[in-house]
């Protein structure tokens, strides 16, 4: 397994600049070349700890935007940002889908996931782990994200993680995998940018 360094020269950067995270970074080098973020949207982040993303979404949609996320675990401190609510829940809770619903005043235009299971280290269980993530993803998907929106989740190397991918390929029009400089070396994550949800093969079913 890849060893790497927590406080890294990311690491370090984030904490000059005020960011929750290093993964600010990824969206942020994505947003650069993907233009994936416009002003006045809105945007849901499922697995938004530690916030990171929510920072740099709500910078690129602006006061006129609206950025929800959501995860297991609580903003803390809470973000200081008037586009921003976090909430705290199971994205694979309808009751919780609809909250998100309700706090972004309709369907998102885009929805983040950086989301990835705790590893064990036990190959079965990872792989697992990874799965349900993925699923929760993809089942939210018809829920939360508007007809023609675009999805960037992140990916972890694994056969449950590929077979994701193919699926999530047939719902959009187009799709691309985008490795971010701002990854940590030795990681097999990758990110899948969709964009034009429900204008693919198999268009806005759910998934299975």
């Amino acid at each position: 397994m890849a060893r790497y360094d927590r406080k890294d020269a990311y690491h370090q950067r984030a904490k000059r600049e005020g960011f929750r995270s290093r993964a600010a970074y990824k969206l942020q080098e994505i947003q650069r070349s993907q233009r994936l973020l416009r002003r006045g949207q809105r945007v849901a982040d499922l697995g938004c700890w530690p916030g990171g993303w929510l920072q740099i979404a709500a910078a690129e949609v602006g006061a006129e935007g609206r950025v929800v996320g959501v995860d297991l675990a609580a903003i803390d401190p809470p973000l200081e940002l008037a586009n921003v609510f976090a909430l705290i829940g199971d994205v694979s809770e309808p009751a919780v889908l609809q909250r998100v619903l309700d706090e972004l005043g309709g369907p998102a235009d885009v929805l983040l996931s950086d989301a990835a299971p705790k590893l064990t280290g036990i190959r079965a269980a990872d792989r697992a782990r990874e799965e349900r993530v993925l699923e929760a993803v993809e089942a939210a998907a018809p829920t939360l994200l508007v007809p023609g929106g675009s999805l960037l989740v992140k990916l972890l190397e694994c056969p449950e993680a590929q077979a994701f991918e193919k699926r999530l390929r047939s719902r959009f029009k187009s799709t691309r995998v985008l490795k971010p400089k701002a990854s940590r070396k030795g990681t097999t994550e990758r990110y899948l940018l969709g964009v034009g949800y429900g204008q693919g093969k198999a268009g806005l079913e759910g998934p299975g």
